[in-house]
């Protein structure tokens, strides 16, 4: 059995706005850098054997002081970052909607097949994510692992490893800081 301990990267300046991230290197706020090492305190009791982050600076901020407390370098794996939201990062879902109707419709009619201009779509980030998360089960068989990542990216793995059908994987959206565990048989 492996365990898979997956966290969502602490709050961020756009998180608290209502801004879609993506690809976007936006760095932690102060309540994140909290969130931060509140996760650590909360896991200071388990045996991590790694941690692997996105390349993108708010997981690896979020995971430095799991790191620290466990003795452990953090692995980085682009795979496990968030959904790529094109031409619609940075915005507000109110400025979306405002400029982009047409292709807004088109996503929220269909949104594991239509990306935002030059993003991509929820079925290729599935593909991406569980190609990192199958290589990082390979890797630490019987082992505990901690993944800290994004909101849909992890939504993605519960879904897959929950059994729930990726039309409802919005709704497994961790919020900023929060753990979820997996066994993984």
């Amino acid at each position: 059995m492996t365990r898979l301990i997956l966290i969502r990267h602490g709050e961020t300046d756009w998180n608290a706005e209502g801004r879609w991230q993506g690809h976007a290197d936006v760095p932690l706020n102060s309540r994140g850098h909290a969130q931060a090492e509140e996760i650590a305190r909360s896991l200071a009791g388990e045996k991590i054997d790694a941690i692997y982050v996105s390349d993108l600076r708010r997981t690896e901020q979020t995971a430095e002081p799991l790191a620290r407390a466990q003795g452990l370098e953090v692995r980085v794996d682009q795979r496990l970052r968030e959904i790529d939201q094109g031409e619609w990062q940075g915005l507000l879902i109110s400025e979306i909607q405002s400029r982009y109707a047409d292709e807004f419709r088109q996503r929220r009619e269909n949104p594991l097949e239509v990306a935002p201009p030059g993003g991509e779509t929820a079925l290729q980030v599935r593909e991406r994510v569980l190609a990192a998360v199958q290589d990082i089960l390979s890797a630490h068989p019987g082992q505990t692992v901690a993944i800290v990542s994004h909101g849909f990216a992890l939504a993605v793995i519960r879904a897959y490893f929950q059994g729930v059908p990726i039309g409802k994987v919005w709704e497994l959206v961790p919020k900023n800081g929060e753990i979820v565990e997996l066994e993984i048989g």
